[in-house]
């Protein structure tokens, strides 16, 4: 995991801690983070999804230690809008600027963009998520493996989202 906010996002960085596994959360609370141990007790007690409650709170704390309490509210905004549907804001997301000739002709390959938002890690990766049902382009799943991004995809609008599962997206936006 990298510390250094040009490597991984804050928002990245905060859904590293989320996904801490159930057993993990309790102990890399007492670990990674300033919370008094009593406040870590009442957490403690949580059983069942309930314990997704200390996860977003050892996410918060370990971000807010890196990169302030300010990235916080555009963090959990993020969150609410991706994985509770309440709106449309993208502030907090991994994003690549593409210009109009970028997108001319064959347009640029969904490929290259999952590569370039470090959704994939290489082609093949990328080509695995496409085959796996895994990419889409906002909620529509990208079939073909040679598919690419065109300016139609943006329908009148100034950038797209790209996710890669359920828990990670990317930003594509017009320069």
């Amino acid at each position: 995991i990298w510390l250094n906010a040009d490597k991984l996002s804050e928002y990245d960085y905060w859904q590293f801690w989320r996904n801490t596994s159930d057993e993990d959360v309790i102990r890399f609370l007492k670990l990674f983070t300033e919370l008094p141990l009593e406040e870590i007790s009442k957490l403690e007690k949580l059983e069942g999804s309930a314990i997704n409650q200390a996860k977003v709170v050892l996410a918060d704390e370990a971000t807010a230690m890196l990169h302030g309490r300010d990235c916080l509210a555009q963090i959990h905004e993020t969150v609410e809008n991706m994985f509770k549907g309440a709106g449309e804001s993208t502030d907090g997301l991994p994003r690549i600027f593409v210009s109009e000739s970028d997108l001319e002709g064959d347009g640029k390959r969904f490929l290259d963009l999952f590569l370039e938002l470090e959704l994939a890690t290489s082609k093949k990766d990328a080509r695995r998520l496409i085959s796996g049902g895994g990419a889409k382009l906002g909620n529509e799943k990208i079939q073909d493996e040679n598919a690419a991004l065109t300016m139609a995809d943006f329908d009148g609008k100034t950038e797209v989202v790209l996710r890669a599962g359920k828990k990670r997206a990317g930003v594509v936006e017009l320069k």
